[in-house]
């Protein structure tokens, strides 16, 4: 009797917990160990003690307000790209007979690439671009149009490539709310936009957190935008063209792995800072979708 009582006591091993090792082999290999390499590098600095690329990285003039510079980047694209898809997706959610037609146009810059984007933003609203042009012959405004290599043309650019990534996913969270309960709702005499704020925007609440943090994470590591639509060495120098500089011009790449560890711990405070807002925002069940 205690054998058999020790045998529905102690289940045994579920062998397809096997089949996760893959997994977890791979997210060993080029997750963790190049983050825990890139960590150890970045407190072996060329000349000085063990913090000296993160003393240097702070006392630089042209370094650490690197990190204001991205920020006012990547966090107002992130808030316009959110801002803009929540009202899209939310109309989205009933089936039209245009509603797959209206998403695959939304999410077209996607399959673009910031790079691609970037030359169409050039050649469209450059100084000499087409909308300067037409704009000048059709006298509606004489100068240029100046939205390119400067502080706004970085921002569009992000707001075009960072735009469908959080459409698609706001509107995976809304499709999943089971429509019964605005019905319910509608029946006690609800109007929609008190559907809306009762109903949708709590179950939504995690997931337009989740979608923020993504999408500035996204928007953060700016690159290609900053150097083809920005003005690299003045107002859009963002902090991973200090990265790049750092590595592959200067050949510092403990220098340039202290930066790198800079970015993900500003990225790590605002998502933790996110996510916190999103508690005291919604505390109830996440779940609130079909089935």
């Amino acid at each position: 009797m205690t054998g058999s009582a020790d045998a529905y006591a102690r289940p045994a091993f579920d062998r397809t917990l096997l089949l996760v090792l893959p997994a977890a082999a791979f997210m060993l290999l080029l997750f963790v160990y190049p983050f825990l390499y890139g960590l150890a590098l970045s407190f072996r600095p060329k000349e000085g003690g063990l913090l000296w690329n993160y003393v240097h990285f702070f006392t630089t003039d042209n370094l650490w307000p690197t990190i204001g510079i991205t920020l006012k980047l990547a966090l107002p694209a992130t808030l316009i790209n959110v801002g803009l898809a929540l009202p899209i997706a939310f109309k989205m959610r009933v089936r039209t007979r245009y509603q797959r037609a209206v998403t695959t146009i939304l999410v077209v810059p996607i399959t673009l690439g910031t790079v691609l984007i970037a030359e169409g933003m050039l050649l469209y609203f450059g100084p000499k671009g087409w909308l300067s042009q037409f704009l000048q012959l059709t006298h509606l405004y004489d100068g240029p149009i100046r939205l390119t290599h400067n502080y706004w043309g970085v921002l569009i650019s992000l707001v075009i490539s960072g735009f469908p990534f959080a459409f698609l996913l706001i509107l995976s969270y809304i499709t999943g709310i089971d429509p019964v309960l605005a019905r319910a709702a509608a029946t006690l005499g609800a109007d929609p936009k008190a559907q809306f704020r009762h109903i949708y925007l709590p179950l939504l609440a995690p997931g337009l957190a989740m979608c923020f943090c993504l999408a500035f994470v996204q928007a953060f590591s700016v690159f290609p935008s900053a150097v083809l639509l920005g003005s690299p060495a003045g107002p859009t120098r963002v902090i991973s063209i200090a990265a790049y500089e750092a590595a592959f011009e200067q050949y510092d790449y403990s220098m340039a792995s202290a930066i790198a560890m800079i970015m993900g711990f500003v990225q790590l405070v605002i998502v933790a800072a996110v996510l916190g807002l999103r508690r005291a925002f919604y505390r109830g069940p996440v779940s609130g979708g079909k089935g």
